[in-house]
């Protein structure tokens, strides 16, 4: 993800200030917590396409070869799919911290890894809100699911999903370029495009309110609510024989909250700070939170989706293992 970069290209917050005279400051000691911060997020990055690439290649290979094309099926099939382009995108972002955020890449390839980013954190969130009011509507409307849930109606839900997730994502492809600064060339937001102050400081207010509510308010809510009415269901009715069922609600729960809440903090505290230049304290903590709350959780979200949400169920486990032993039969024989 990206932070909220208006025409100012520096590598943490926009409103980096230098400190008063009267501030005492140890900028070697900040360097080094950056470096060790940067060095952290490389690693995580690293383990994070290594098990990505392979979870979410593993789910799009069986869905297409493997599976039945089931509404479920197809669910999952594209939440790979979003998380898989996101990982092939990565190694850029590593290569950009090795060279010390110096983007070598060109304006276009600035533009469109961008915008992957937002089309990643667009298109999976949305596809989990859908998954989740898909299982609360087989929960609760059984019949009528058995008669209207079909693949070629999943297939129009995903269609859109993903026209959204595009749409949503396009003023970051518009408004992120490139400049050299300080013998470096930063790939960064600039919203001051044939506007005024107060034009600028609408879009960037804009961005993240509408990020924030679209985002993570409206689907973190529809996906509680849908695994609450789940979760009363089941124990209503008792159909559970055994606590898992709601042990995965709440890993779910748990698991899109962690990934996606820090990110959207920082932004909302970072277009604060905007308002707050003579706040040095708030802008030397946003930058050192920087780089994790907009990178870390939304790329083990990555990782996670296929683990948390496929693995985990029983269709799909006893196939892949089906899979592999035929797989390895025929290899040994």
């Amino acid at each position: 993800m990206e932070n909220n970069t208006a025409a100012y290209p520096t590598s943490g917050s926009p409103l980096l200030n230098t400190p008063p005279n009267d501030y005492y400051y140890d900028y070697k000691d900040e360097e080094n917590v950056m470096s060790s911060i940067n060095y952290f997020i490389l690693a995580m990055y690293s383990l994070t396409f290594l098990f990505g690439t392979i979870g979410n290649g593993l789910v799009i290979w069986f869905s297409i070869f493997r599976m039945k094309k089931t509404v479920n099926v197809t669910w999952f099939l594209n939440l790979a799919i979003v998380d898989f382009i996101f990982i092939l995108f990565l190694p850029l972002r590593m290569i950009h911290i090795l060279n010390n955020f110096n983007w070598l890449f060109g304006n276009f390839m600035c533009k469109l890894n961008s915008m992957v980013a937002f089309i990643n954190l667009y298109a999976s969130v949305f596809l989990l809100t859908v998954i989740s009011m898909d299982r609360c509507a087989s929960v609760i409307f059984p019949v009528w699911c058995r008669n209207h849930r079909t693949p070629r109606l999943s297939l129009i839900v995903v269609a859109t999903v993903w026209i959204l997730a595009i749409l949503l994502s396009l003023p970051y492809f518009l408004f992120r370029h490139t400049i050299e600064f300080d013998g470096q060339v930063i790939c960064y937001n600039n919203f001051d495009i044939e506007g005024s102050e107060e034009i600028i400081n609408y879009r960037l207010k804009m961005t993240v309110i509408i990020r924030f509510i679209v985002g993570f308010c409206i689907p973190f809510t529809i996906i509680v609510m849908c695994y609450s009415v789940i979760a009363v269901r089941i124990r209503r009715k008792n159909m559970a024989t055994s606590s898992k069922p709601f042990k995965v609600i709440i890993a779910v729960i748990i698991a899109f909250f962690i990934c996606w809440a820090p990110y959207h903090i920082y932004s909302i505290l970072d277009l604060y700070s905007i308002h707050r230049e003579s706040d040095y304290s708030l802008h030397k903590g946003l930058r050192f939170v920087a780089p994790i709350a907009t990178s870390l959780p939304a790329f083990m979200n990555s990782c996670i989706n296929p683990f948390l949400y496929v693995f985990i169920g029983q269709d799909f486990r006893d196939k892949f293992w089906k899979s592999f032993q035929n797989i390895l039969e025929k290899a040994f024989s």
